[in-house]
């Protein structure tokens, strides 16, 4: 991703998430993932954590959660939230690209509003394309582009085809 946000902006677009989240709930675009107990994901440019609870209900206690931001604020409030809920099946990543976990260790990335902002995105791709399962799955969306130029930029290095789009996302599999 580019340089963080300075933290005063990056606290007022997280104030912000938090009225989107309440009138457009995430748990409504997660439905159309797929996710299942006992899942591994990646919420991959995870910000100040709005599908973090809502993941780990998915997942349950079998499943794990991966949250990986470049701002060091996303990850101290990804934590407090795993914190004062109680979650232990989260992980926070504090990383621009390499995500550090092994080869086919996840079932579901997560790119949401993240892509258009990425300072490497071949290399992003690359590396989700590495740590996905072979019949694994990611979930796209990005507010800032248009379908033509999703389509065109995750499908162009042949690591992910388009099986599906639904309402609020793209779900491309890994080829």
């Amino acid at each position: 991703m580019s340089k963080p946000e300075p933290n005063f902006h990056y606290r007022l677009m997280a104030l912000g998430y938090k009225f989107r989240d309440f009138f457009l709930p995430r748990m409504n675009i997660l439905k159309e993932v797929g996710i299942e107990p006992g899942f591994h994901i990646l919420d991959y440019g995870c910000g100040p954590g709005s599908y973090i609870a809502p993941l780990s209900e998915l997942v349950g206690e079998s499943g794990k959660i991966y949250a990986l931001d470049i701002h060091p604020l996303a990850i101290q409030m990804v934590q407090e939230i795993a914190a004062r809920k109680g979650l232990r099946n989260i992980e926070t990543i504090h990383s621009d690209c390499a995500t550090g976990l092994e080869n086919g260790a996840i079932d579901v990335v997560l790119l949401y509003d993240t892509y258009h902002d990425l300072a490497d995105p071949d290399g992003v791709l690359e590396e989700l394309h590495r740590v996905l399962k072979p019949d694994s799955v990611l979930s796209f969306s990005d507010h800032h582009m248009k379908k033509d130029e999703i389509l065109a930029q995750i499908t162009k290095n042949n690591l992910f085809a388009l099986p599906r789009e639904g309402k609020s996302t793209y779900t491309f599999s890994k080829v």
